[in-house]
């Protein structure tokens, strides 16, 4: 499949594209300038030699792509979906964001999305696409450890059954990785809360955290 990463240049965007490149994937990593969109390609294809891998402007990116992840910071949401949301009409749509902010003194914050969530959000904007969550409590460190298992589950939240199973099938691609489904879209709320938690904890143990849900 072609995976689009819709501001992959960052940490956790280039952890996906690593894993997802080494399964045998063409992915794509975008950004909002081509030389940036090409510098993290070009940081994809020395991790994983032999890759499949492009990089370009978001909206060059996304054409062609099975599924799109969408990994930048909160408050790039807006209005990089109003710059490229037609392009992605009828596609599956990765909302990878989780709404936080730096609080000396405490941390990672997770923000008030007026009782909402920032996939939620996502779709109001793409009312076209099949938006989904997902990845948002990964570590992108260890996600860049090719040679180790991420060991971590995935809770992918959507309306959207068919979508949810393309993205579970994804997440249990990556070693030591199982996508789990985490309910309807609205659920993504907590998802996202949770990564604010679990930076906290890495502080506090000094080490990368990870979710992983007993009984399901």
């Amino acid at each position: 499949m072609k995976l689009a990463f819709v501001g992959g240049t960052g940490p956790e965007g280039l952890g996906l594209a690593i894993r997802f490149a080494a399964s045998g994937h063409h992915v794509a990593i975008g950004s909002r300038s081509t030389e940036r969109g090409e510098e993290g390609a070009a940081k994809i294809a020395e991790a994983v030699p032999g890759a499949t891998v492009s990089g370009g402007e978001n909206a060059a990116t996304v054409e062609g792509a099975d599924v799109v992840f969408l990994t930048f910071p909160y408050s790039g949401q807006g209005p990089t979906l109003e710059a490229i949301g037609g392009a992605l009409d009828g596609a599956i749509v990765c909302d990878v964001v989780a709404p936080l902010e730096f609080v000396r003194g405490k941390g990672a914050v997770a923000l008030d999305v007026d009782g909402n969530s920032a996939a939620e959000e996502a779709a109001a904007a793409l009312p076209n696409a099949r938006v989904v969550s997902a990845f948002q409590n990964m570590s992108a460190e260890k996600l860049m450890e090719l040679d180790k298992p991420v060991e971590a589950d995935v809770l992918v939240c959507g309306d959207d059954k068919e979508a949810k199973a393309v993205i579970m099938a994804l997440a249990d691609e990556i070693d030591g990785v199982r996508g789990v489904d985490g309910g309807a879209l609205s659920n993504s709320r907590y998802v996202e809360m949770l990564t604010s938690l679990l930076i906290n904890l890495n502080r506090v143990h000094k080490t990368q955290t990870s979710v992983r849900i007993a009984g399901v």
